[in-house]
């Protein structure tokens, strides 16, 4: 069974950081575009940055350059997202996706993860 599950969620105060991890599971991952979506409440799923399995070219919303960064690791089929100088409208619930094509329409996604940024 193909999962994949999120961690690293949680409250942090404006300012501070948090790092999520996806830990994938069930086939190798690494043929596949990989990324990062949010939900905050009321809202769309965005898409937040998204990683390409063969030059792992990466690429970011712009409301997050220069702040977050995502990175995979093939060997431990593990997909991370370093957030830095978090702001409260990065609150939402992230998750996780693996596409063949791309991430966008992602065969896979996991659960998510509640990040909450108190100002």
């Amino acid at each position: 069974q193909v999962q994949l599950v999120e961690s690293g969620g949680g409250l942090v105060e404006a300012g501070g950081s948090l790092r999520l991890s996806c830990a994938a599971s069930g086939r190798t991952f690494s043929r596949f575009y990989m990324g990062w979506f949010r939900q905050a409440p009321g809202k769309e799923r965005e898409f937040v940055a998204r990683i390409g399995w063969r030059s792992g070219a990466t690429n970011y919303t712009d409301s997050v350059k220069g702040r977050f960064t995502i990175s995979k690791d093939n060997a431990k089929n593990t997909l991370d997202l370093q957030m830095n100088s978090l702001k409260p409208e990065d609150t939402a619930v992230y998750y996780c996706a693996a596409g063949l094509k791309g991430v966008t329409g992602a065969e896979y996604w996991g659960q998510g993860t509640q990040v909450t940024v108190s100002s």
